[in-house]
Protein backbone atom coordinates (compact mmCIF):
# COMPACT_ATOMS: atom_id res chain seq x y z
CA UNK A 1 0.00 0.00 0.00
CA UNK A 2 2.83 2.23 0.55
CA UNK A 3 4.00 2.25 -2.69
CA UNK A 4 0.75 3.43 -4.08
CA UNK A 5 0.49 7.26 -5.50
CA UNK A 6 -1.56 9.48 -3.46
CA UNK A 7 -3.29 11.68 -6.34
CA UNK A 8 -5.85 9.24 -6.73
CA UNK A 9 -8.02 6.29 -4.64
CA UNK A 10 -8.24 2.78 -5.05
CA UNK A 11 -12.08 1.83 -5.61
CA UNK A 12 -11.45 -0.22 -2.13
CA UNK A 13 -10.35 3.18 -0.66
CA UNK A 14 -12.85 5.09 -1.70
CA UNK A 15 -15.52 2.32 -1.24
CA UNK A 16 -14.18 2.56 2.65
CA UNK A 17 -14.10 6.85 2.70
CA UNK A 18 -17.59 7.01 1.60
CA UNK A 19 -18.55 4.55 4.55
CA UNK A 20 -16.71 6.47 6.39
CA UNK A 21 -17.90 10.00 5.93
CA UNK A 22 -21.71 8.51 6.20
CA UNK A 23 -20.40 7.16 9.57
CA UNK A 24 -17.64 8.32 12.37
CA UNK A 25 -15.31 10.07 10.08
CA UNK A 26 -14.83 13.56 9.56
CA UNK A 27 -13.22 15.86 7.17
CA UNK A 28 -11.25 19.08 8.20
CA UNK A 29 -11.01 21.40 5.66
CA UNK A 30 -7.44 22.72 5.68
CA UNK A 31 -7.53 25.11 3.18
CA UNK A 32 -9.77 26.25 -0.47
CA UNK A 33 -9.60 22.84 -1.95
CA UNK A 34 -8.19 20.99 0.91
CA UNK A 35 -9.27 18.43 3.80
CA UNK A 36 -7.80 15.84 5.89
CA UNK A 37 -10.07 12.78 7.25
CA UNK A 38 -10.17 12.38 10.96
CA UNK A 39 -10.65 8.50 12.40
CA UNK A 40 -11.32 8.27 15.91
CA UNK A 41 -12.62 5.08 18.06
CA UNK A 42 -12.84 3.72 21.34
CA UNK A 43 -10.27 1.82 22.37
CA UNK A 44 -12.37 -1.59 22.14
CA UNK A 45 -12.59 -0.68 18.88
CA UNK A 46 -8.62 -0.94 18.38
CA UNK A 47 -8.72 -3.62 15.42
CA UNK A 48 -11.09 -1.70 13.48
CA UNK A 49 -9.07 1.29 13.79
CA UNK A 50 -5.96 -0.15 12.66
CA UNK A 51 -7.46 -1.93 9.50
CA UNK A 52 -9.05 1.75 8.57
CA UNK A 53 -5.34 2.28 8.74
CA UNK A 54 -3.46 -0.38 6.79
CA UNK A 55 -6.37 0.39 4.20
CA UNK A 56 -5.91 4.28 4.24
CA UNK A 57 -1.95 4.11 5.34
CA UNK A 58 -0.67 5.59 2.16
CA UNK A 59 -2.84 8.60 3.04
CA UNK A 60 -2.64 8.69 7.03
CA UNK A 61 0.18 10.63 8.65
CA UNK A 62 1.04 8.28 11.27
CA UNK A 63 -0.32 4.79 12.71
CA UNK A 64 -3.35 5.35 15.23
CA UNK A 65 -2.51 7.12 18.81
CA UNK A 66 -4.14 7.08 22.21
CA UNK A 67 -5.44 10.32 22.88
CA UNK A 68 -6.36 10.98 26.96
CA UNK A 69 -8.83 14.11 27.15
CA UNK A 70 -10.20 15.34 30.10
CA UNK A 71 -13.73 17.24 30.18
CA UNK A 72 -14.34 19.48 33.06
CA UNK A 73 -18.04 19.40 32.59
CA UNK A 74 -18.49 15.88 33.50
CA UNK A 75 -15.36 15.69 35.32
CA UNK A 76 -14.09 12.41 33.52
CA UNK A 77 -11.36 11.58 31.81
CA UNK A 78 -11.49 9.72 28.11
CA UNK A 79 -9.20 7.62 26.19
CA UNK A 80 -9.51 6.80 22.74
CA UNK A 81 -7.36 6.00 18.81
CA UNK A 82 -7.05 8.58 16.24
CA UNK A 83 -5.25 9.22 13.21
CA UNK A 84 -5.54 11.35 10.55
CA UNK A 85 -4.36 11.30 6.72
CA UNK A 86 -2.49 14.07 5.36
CA UNK A 87 -4.27 17.35 3.59
CA UNK A 88 -5.51 16.55 0.53
CA UNK A 89 -7.66 18.13 -2.55
CA UNK A 90 -9.01 14.10 -3.18
CA UNK A 91 -10.75 14.70 0.35
CA UNK A 92 -10.88 18.00 -0.64
CA UNK A 93 -13.09 17.26 -3.10
CA UNK A 94 -15.36 14.93 -1.10
CA UNK A 95 -15.65 17.50 1.37
CA UNK A 96 -17.21 19.84 -0.84
CA UNK A 97 -19.64 17.21 -1.86
CA UNK A 98 -20.72 16.22 1.57
CA UNK A 99 -20.50 19.26 3.59
CA UNK A 100 -22.48 22.43 3.43
CA UNK A 101 -21.62 25.37 5.85
CA UNK A 102 -20.28 23.03 7.93
CA UNK A 103 -22.40 20.49 8.44
CA UNK A 104 -22.34 17.54 6.91
CA UNK A 105 -24.99 16.30 4.18
CA UNK A 106 -26.67 13.93 1.82
CA UNK A 107 -25.85 14.63 -1.44
CA UNK A 108 -27.90 13.77 -4.56
CA UNK A 109 -25.29 12.19 -6.10
CA UNK A 110 -25.12 9.79 -3.01
CA UNK A 111 -26.55 7.16 -5.12
CA UNK A 112 -23.37 7.30 -7.65
CA UNK A 113 -21.06 7.49 -4.66
CA UNK A 114 -23.24 4.73 -2.10
CA UNK A 115 -22.30 1.73 -4.78
CA UNK A 116 -19.94 -1.01 -3.13
CA UNK A 117 -21.23 -3.34 -0.24
CA UNK A 118 -18.28 -2.22 1.58
CA UNK A 119 -19.30 1.23 1.52
CA UNK A 120 -22.26 -0.37 3.89
CA UNK A 121 -19.81 -2.64 5.77
CA UNK A 122 -17.60 0.17 6.81
CA UNK A 123 -20.83 2.38 7.94
CA UNK A 124 -22.66 -0.43 9.63
CA UNK A 125 -19.55 -0.83 11.78
CA UNK A 126 -18.79 2.86 12.67
CA UNK A 127 -22.69 3.83 13.67
CA UNK A 128 -24.74 0.44 13.23
CA UNK A 129 -26.07 -1.22 15.83
CA UNK A 130 -28.32 -4.25 16.94
CA UNK A 131 -31.29 -4.84 19.06
CA UNK A 132 -30.97 -8.74 19.86
CA UNK A 133 -34.86 -9.35 21.37
CA UNK A 134 -35.99 -7.67 17.99
CA UNK A 135 -33.42 -9.05 15.77
CA UNK A 136 -33.09 -5.84 13.86
CA UNK A 137 -30.56 -3.98 13.16
CA UNK A 138 -30.19 0.58 13.08
CA UNK A 139 -27.76 2.92 11.90
CA UNK A 140 -27.81 6.41 13.55
CA UNK A 141 -28.28 9.35 11.36
CA UNK A 142 -27.79 13.05 11.99
CA UNK A 143 -30.98 15.53 11.74
CA UNK A 144 -30.68 14.87 8.03
CA UNK A 145 -33.73 17.31 6.10
CA UNK A 146 -36.76 15.01 5.01
CA UNK A 147 -34.98 15.43 1.38
CA UNK A 148 -31.78 13.57 2.39
CA UNK A 149 -33.78 10.89 3.97
CA UNK A 150 -35.52 10.20 1.18
CA UNK A 151 -32.07 10.33 -1.12
CA UNK A 152 -30.71 7.64 1.48
CA UNK A 153 -33.63 5.49 1.58
CA UNK A 154 -33.88 5.30 -2.43
CA UNK A 155 -30.09 4.45 -2.52
CA UNK A 156 -30.68 1.63 -0.75
CA UNK A 157 -33.20 0.32 -2.18
CA UNK A 158 -32.34 0.58 -6.11
CA UNK A 159 -28.25 0.16 -4.93
CA UNK A 160 -29.00 -3.19 -2.43
CA UNK A 161 -32.07 -4.18 -2.24
CA UNK A 162 -32.80 -2.84 0.93
CA UNK A 163 -36.54 -1.15 2.15
CA UNK A 164 -35.46 0.73 5.30
CA UNK A 165 -37.54 3.22 7.71
CA UNK A 166 -36.15 6.16 9.09
CA UNK A 167 -37.10 6.85 12.64
CA UNK A 168 -36.89 9.50 15.20
CA UNK A 169 -35.22 9.08 18.41
CA UNK A 170 -34.67 10.70 21.54
CA UNK A 171 -33.49 14.40 21.25
CA UNK A 172 -34.66 14.85 17.45
CA UNK A 173 -31.75 12.41 16.15
CA UNK A 174 -32.68 10.03 13.65
CA UNK A 175 -32.07 6.11 12.60
CA UNK A 176 -32.09 4.22 9.55
CA UNK A 177 -34.38 0.67 10.39
CA UNK A 178 -34.08 -2.36 9.47
CA UNK A 179 -36.63 -4.82 9.83
CA UNK A 180 -35.79 -8.62 10.73
CA UNK A 181 -36.44 -9.58 7.13
CA UNK A 182 -33.75 -6.56 6.11
CA UNK A 183 -31.32 -6.76 8.66
CA UNK A 184 -30.87 -10.53 7.07
CA UNK A 185 -29.97 -9.32 4.11
CA UNK A 186 -28.23 -6.49 4.99
CA UNK A 187 -25.44 -8.85 7.28
CA UNK A 188 -25.06 -10.72 4.29
CA UNK A 189 -24.13 -7.73 1.95
CA UNK A 190 -21.52 -6.73 5.47
CA UNK A 191 -19.93 -10.12 5.45
CA UNK A 192 -19.65 -10.94 1.80
CA UNK A 193 -17.41 -7.77 1.77
CA UNK A 194 -16.08 -6.07 4.94
CA UNK A 195 -13.90 -6.66 8.13
CA UNK A 196 -14.80 -9.48 10.16
CA UNK A 197 -14.94 -7.42 13.34
CA UNK A 198 -17.26 -5.68 15.82
CA UNK A 199 -18.92 -8.81 16.85
CA UNK A 200 -20.92 -7.51 19.14
CA UNK A 201 -22.95 -5.33 16.45
CA UNK A 202 -24.31 -8.47 14.88
CA UNK A 203 -25.35 -11.04 17.79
Amino acid sequence: MGSQRKNSFTKRQKGIIIGMILGDAYLQETGKRNARLRVEHSLKQQDYIFWKYQELKNFAQDKPKKIIRFNPVWEKTYSYLRFQSHSSPLFGKLREIFYQNGKKIIPKELPKLLALPLSIAVWYLDDGSYDRKNMAASIYLPKFSLEEQNILQATLQVNFGLHVNIHKKRAGNLALFFPKSETKKLFEIIHSSGPRLLQYKFS
